[in-house]
């Protein structure tokens, strides 16, 4: 189980503000780990995978913006 943080840059994230784990900015190979969950970043900043623990946050100083 992975307890990495990855920092996100705000072009990191898909059109909804989100991620999907395993992720390739994790080094993951895709379904390799686990299913592939949805992870909404963008509401908080950060998001934890249920599945293997990997946090996936903002880098200081991003903002989302939806309309981009």
């Amino acid at each position: 189980m992975s307890k990495s943080t990855i920092e996100l840059l705000a072009k990191d994230l898909n059109h909804q503000g989100g991620v999907f784990c395993p992720s390739p900015l994790a080094d993951m190979k895709i379904l390799d780990n686990h299913p592939k969950v949805y992870l909404d970043v963008a509401r908080t900043g950060t998001a934890k995978c249920p599945y293997c623990g990997t946090v996936y946050q903002l880098k200081a100083g991003e903002h989302f913006s939806a309309s981009h």
